[in-house]
């Protein structure tokens, strides 16, 4: 689950636009080790789920409360390109995490592997490579990578981030333009080491960004998961600015999901013919407007069609809908959401680095295994301070409060949850 997941294509387009027709980046490669980078972020995090009155945890098992902390290092290393028409690059990742505190009554936030007997694990890691070769301003990437692609995006919401085994095509050739195309072959889940823990066969994806004006852009993207389904996903974002210090902006996606062969996914509800396949459209529509230091938005999200958005096989993350926030994504068959969301930059007050964010979702008319007609809200509190100098420049604090509420057990029979996380992030650039 990711937040406001339309900001990454704005990102994206923003790259493409910045390529200069002049010159493509394999024109000014300095050399394999001349370009190359090597960066360390180190993650402290703090999970606390208390079930309330369910004493459920997400896998129907009783448990009233679960709480861990634990400390993760994520080395990547990005070479250079070699110079000539053809650039060769390598590419590494070493993760590691540790377990500071827990205990098997506690245990099941999803920051460790879970042992046998039930106890989280006190440390694991997992390492990845990836082979590089660029012409002009295409890059092919064949091995261990993170993606933020909306139909195939690896999750980082715990302590270590999912990483994606499979090759990806990069293309910035026409200046406003990324297009995209992979294809996948497994998955390495978050809290896991087995570089297969989806059991993910195959998922080829293909799509792009263009930037139409600097202010209208617009994606489609299309994937087909073996066995799974296959998606298609569009996206049109709209920023209108109004003057110096006021904006609005608008943005709209959609996904189209059907199931493919043996429909290993399925819907969460069978039909009354017995078929429990998925053919459904989730899409979500927000506008957020921008007045000097507060941004003010509110978003509608509808599922329509048969079974829930599905995810997961496909990336953690893939799921770039207005009202997938902390903990539910109000994805389920037939769901209508809403949400208002608040958001304060205080550097226009003096105090740059600070940032606050509080929200409210609700959901009705959901779809389940334990009802046809559920209902959840969900209110979130974010509050997040950056260092902006001296010698712990960049290091963050954030504090991540969620409060879940469903008496339908809409969310994995989870009806009342109150969630907290600190995090403590220091991002340190050695070359």
């Amino acid at each position: 689950m990711r937040v406001m997941k339309w900001s990454m294509i704005a990102l994206a387009v923003a790259a493409g636009t910045s390529q200069l027709a002049i010159a493509s980046s394999q024109d000014e490669s300095k050399g394999f080790l001349e370009d190359s980078k090597l960066n360390v972020k180190t993650r402290m995090l703090y999970f606390s789920r208390d079930f309330r009155n369910n004493d459920r945890d997400d896998e129907g098992n009783r448990q009233s409360r679960a709480e861990e902390t634990g400390l993760g290092f994520v080395g990547t290393y990005e070479s250079g390109f070699t110079q000539g028409t053809v650039g060769v690059g390598f590419d590494a990742v070493g993760m590691l995490g540790l377990k500071l505190d827990s205990g098997k009554g506690r245990a099941g936030t999803g920051l460790f592997p879970t042992a046998l007997d039930g106890r989280s694990q006190d440390d694991y890691s997992k390492a990845g490579a990836a082979a590089k070769f660029r012409i002009s301003d295409t890059v092919l990437k064949v091995g261990d990578q993170f993606t933020a692609l909306p139909v195939f995006a690896t999750d980082d919401s715990r302590l270590l981030p999912e990483i994606a085994q499979g090759g990806l095509i990069t293309s910035n050739e026409i200046k406003g333009l990324t297009l995209h195309a992979g294809r996948f072959t497994s998955l390495t889940a978050q809290a896991e080491t087995n570089r297969d823990s989806f059991r993910l066969k195959e998922a080829d994806v293909l799509g792009g960004t263009y930037a139409i004006t600097d202010s209208l852009s617009t994606s489609v993207y299309y994937s087909h998961v073996e066995d799974h389904f296959r998606k298609w996903y569009g996206n049109v974002n709209w920023a209108l600015p109004i003057s110096d210090k006021q904006g609005l902006v608008f943005d709209f996606n959609i996904y189209d999901t059907k199931s493919i062969g043996q429909n290993l996914t399925g819907a969460w509800v069978k039909k009354a013919d017995g078929s429990n396949k998925l053919d459904n459209i989730a899409a979500s529509l927000s506008a957020a407007y921008n007045i000097g230091a507060h941004t003010f938005t509110l978003a509608f999200q509808k599922v329509s069609g048969d079974g829930d958005y599905a995810y997961g096989v496909d990336g953690g993350g893939t799921v770039f809908l207005a009202n997938s926030i902390a903990r539910s994504d109000f994805n389920a068959e037939d769901e209508k959401s809403w949400q208002a969301r608040y958001d304060l930059n205080f550097a226009e007050y003096g105090i740059p680095g600070l940032t606050f964010m509080t929200r409210y979702a609700r959901g009705t008319d959901a779809k389940t295994r334990t009802t046809d007609n559920g209902s959840e809200w969900e209110r979130d509190i974010d509050v997040k301070y950056v260092l902006q100098e001296g010698p712990a420049k960049d290091l963050s604090f954030r504090v991540r409060q969620a409060t879940y509420r469903s008496a339908d057990g809409v969310y994995y029979g989870s009806s009342s949850i109150d969630e907290l996380r600190l995090i403590v992030e220091y991002p340190l650039s050695i070359l």
